[in-house]
């Protein structure tokens, strides 16, 4: 069974960091989607970052490219996003989700959320002055 552990949430001020961390286990393959999502009070679920475990360039939402970067630590079997120059609408729950034996569908984030397989936990991020 695949689980998804998320931690590195908190409070940050405008224009500060955090990097978020998702300790996955249980996959039987070297060939997933994994990655960032998130959901802010009264909105709906958004993809905001995701990668292939077996390599290729990662995808990102539009509103995060620059500032957010997401890595993949195979040794650890760990997914990290570093999340830098935050705004108060990066507010939201983060969630690691995993796609298993799947591809990221091109970062089309409506296919590949029907596909989403796993989630963790949730990690709050609180962006506020």
């Amino acid at each position: 069974q695949v689980q998804l552990v998320e931690s590195g949430g908190g409070s940050v001020q405008p224009g500060g960091s955090l990097r978020l961390s998702c300790a996955a286990s249980g996959f039987t393959g070297s060939r997933n989607c994994l990655g960032w999502f998130r959901q802010a009070p009264g909105k709906e679920r958004e993809g905001v970052a995701v990668k292939w475990t077996d390599g290729g360039s990662p995808y990102y939402r539009d509103s995060v490219k620059g500032r957010f970067t997401i890595s993949l630590d195979n040794t650890k079997n760990t997914v990290y996003l570093q999340m830098n120059s935050l705004k108060s609408e990066d507010s939201a729950m983060y969630y690691c989700a995993a796609a298993v034996d799947s591809t990221c569908f091109g970062g089309d984030w409506d296919v590949l959320g029907r596909f989403l397989d796993f989630w963790g936990q949730g990690t709050l991020v609180n962006v506020s002055s």
